[in-house]
């Protein structure tokens, strides 16, 4: 009994640490978390099931670049090379349809809470 208890704990142990070990993964350099810095996705735009172009940012301060890429099933092509731009803001949620949905939200004005 003592033996099944024992072998039933180090099951649960490694289960337990299997979420750690992918967290710490994510931030090592052999995950791959140290390259955040200096090169991050911009835009993506899907062309097709296997083809797709991709804006991404290289470099930092003032020798960052913009690449635009064609990414394909055979290969990774450099299309243009630009400046950095100024990325639009997000547009805010506001309008008829936004107020409409706050109202009858749980919990938003005029909605109820009461289920």
């Amino acid at each position: 009994m003592s033996s099944a208890l024992s072998s039933l704990l180090a099951f649960a142990a490694i289960v337990a640490l299997i979420p750690l070990a992918l967290w710490l993964l994510k931030r090592t350099p052999i995950g791959g978390g140290a390259a955040h810095g200096v090169m991050r996705t911009v835009a993506m735009l899907p062309i097709s099931a296997n083809q797709r172009l991709l804006t991404v940012e290289v470099g930092s301060g003032d020798d960052r670049k913009w690449l635009v890429l064609g990414v394909s099933s055979a290969g990774i092509q450099t299309l243009h090379t630009m400046a950095p731009q100024v990325l639009p803001e997000a547009p805010s949620v506001s309008g008829p349809f936004a107020q409409l949905l706050a109202k009858h939200l749980p919990g938003g004005p005029g909605g109820s809470d009461a289920r």
